[in-house]
């Protein structure tokens, strides 16, 4: 098939890969987000995709609007038979949608119905979910609410991090789009509805998501720091600073202090109250310092029992 490639960010990179290395397939464009400043220097970078994009000598496209008339009247001169779409971050008009034989085929991170939106595999994590997964879509005018292709799970594991977990699920994108293209040309895939009562929204996650609410239970606590892992990162405040907590355990303790007290301090943890049991802190960044364990951080930084966590 002739394709037509929308994606921006590294989750969208391997199925991109896979479709250029596949020789049934031709990508005879790329659509990604625009150029954005990144870095200290403030100079404009590629996006994950346009980097690959350019490296395998693919013309790239990057409107600020797709739905503007003038870059969808350029886009239908693209030959394709298919759009595939991976994270790309901009709704599609009809008139696009309908351009391809095939239509526009969307590889999400969840199992639809479930987690539709921005950010589905952290808000799996976030939810205390224990599978997930990639579906296939048939795009329509909703937010991923078209007929589901294919579906394939993943276990989310008891140390999963939204870092490990993006990882798993990248690699597992180009596998079910490469079986679902090759089950739409031979006409043996059959689309399914999905139960719109089964739905859930993965809002978008911003900085202020990783602020820790330090009055919840510890459960919940300790599934933001690893589902916010490595962005945009579970905080609190102490002394005044951002304290980034990058891995914690659960303690099924109830001191009676307030949430946010420093309960204990060992030589390689230091244990803090929350609403209902305790978060053992294990590893930790201060605003300014690097991420390290939470031991070198103690020999660094005096913390003692009965100081306070909060921002």
């Amino acid at each position: 098939m002739k394709v037509i490639f929308m994606g921006t960010p590294e989750f969208a990179v391997p199925v991109l890969q896979g479709l250029i290395e596949a020789p049934e397939h031709e990508v005879t464009a790329v659509i990604t987000q625009p150029d954005k400043a990144r870095g200290r220097s403030g100079k404009p970078a590629f996006t994950p995709v346009k980097q690959a994009a350019v490296e395998n000598n693919i013309p790239v496209y990057t409107p600020k609007r797709i739905k503007e008339a003038e870059f969808t009247a350029e886009l239908k001169t693209i030959a394709c038979d298919v759009i595939v779409v991976v994270a790309f971050g901009q709704i599609l008009p009809k008139e696009i949608l309908d351009y391809p034989q095939y239509g526009c085929i969307n590889v999400h991170a969840s199992l639809l119905p479930r987690w539709r939106g921005a950010a589905p595999m952290q808000w799996a994590i976030l939810a205390g979910d224990k599978k997930t997964g990639i579906t296939t879509m048939q795009m329509d005018e909703g937010l991923d609410t078209g007929n589901m292709l294919l579906q394939q799970e993943v276990e989310i594991t008891p140390e999963e991090t939204g870092e490990s977990l993006h990882d798993k699920m990248a690699a597992m994108g180009s596998g079910i789009l490469l079986e679902t293209l090759e089950r739409i040309s031979a006409g043996t895939l059959h689309p399914t509805v999905q139960e719109e009562k089964k739905s859930t929204y993965a809002k978008m996650l911003t900085k202020e998501s990783g602020r820790l609410d330090l009055s919840k239970e510890a459960e919940v606590l300790e599934r933001y720091i690893r589902g916010l892992n490595s962005w945009p990162s579970a905080y609190t405040g102490l002394g005044g600073k951002m304290l980034k907590i990058w891995r914690a355990e659960v303690i099924k303790e109830q001191t009676g202090c307030e949430p946010g007290t420093v309960v204990a301090v060992d030589k390689d943890s230091f244990t803090v109250q929350t609403g209902k049991g305790c978060l053992k802190l294990l590893e930790v960044q201060l605003e300014g310092k690097k991420r390290m364990d939470a031991g070198s951080f103690l020999r660094g930084v005096k913390i003692e029992k009965g100081d306070v966590l909060c921002i």
